[in-house]
């Protein structure tokens, strides 16, 4: 009787611990919805030495990296249009501009300027993460802005 109960009880504990374990693996695997993003505009212009850095450093790999696969990269040329046909966007000044375009059709927020091959990836991931300050609660580096309030 007693190794029947202990069977019982060993298998609550391995079904809790399965549970748990089940639990922590979504939870650090998971992102909420609103961390996705449509795509990634990219405004550049002719003779740019910084765009022609991205597509040096960045563009060959960008489809198959993690945000390439979230956001689509979609180039617009600035002179062409600083909205990317995308009514209420805060127009492009510079180039490179990166804006990363939510689901909805939104801002998530923007990069003006390319940092280098050290730092693109870890500035665009902390846009889609909704982590605009950076993860250590430092200021925004310098060339990424806020998104404006809706009008």
């Amino acid at each position: 009787m007693a190794t029947a109960r202990n069977r019982t009880i060993f298998g609550r504990r391995l079904a809790m611990a399965a549970a748990f374990l089940l639990a922590l693996v979504l939870a650090l695997t998971c992102r909420p919805a609103a961390s996705w993003a449509d795509e990634l505009l990219m405004f550049e212009q002719p003779g740019c030495p910084f765009c022609r850095k991205f597509d040096a450093e960045i563009a060959p790999d960008y489809p198959q990296s993690r945000i390439g696969r979230v956001a689509p990269l979609r180039r617009v040329n600035i002179y062409d249009d600083r909205t990317g046909g995308i009514a209420g966007l805060t127009p492009a000044v510079f180039t490179p501009t990166f804006v990363l375009i939510g689901e909805d059709g939104h801002e998530i927020g923007r990069l003006e300027g390319y940092p280098g091959r050290k730092w693109f990836y870890p500035e665009i991931e902390a846009i889609l993460d909704g982590d605009e300050a950076g993860s250590a609660g430092k200021p925004a580096p310098a060339g990424r802005s806020e998104v404006p309030p809706a009008r």
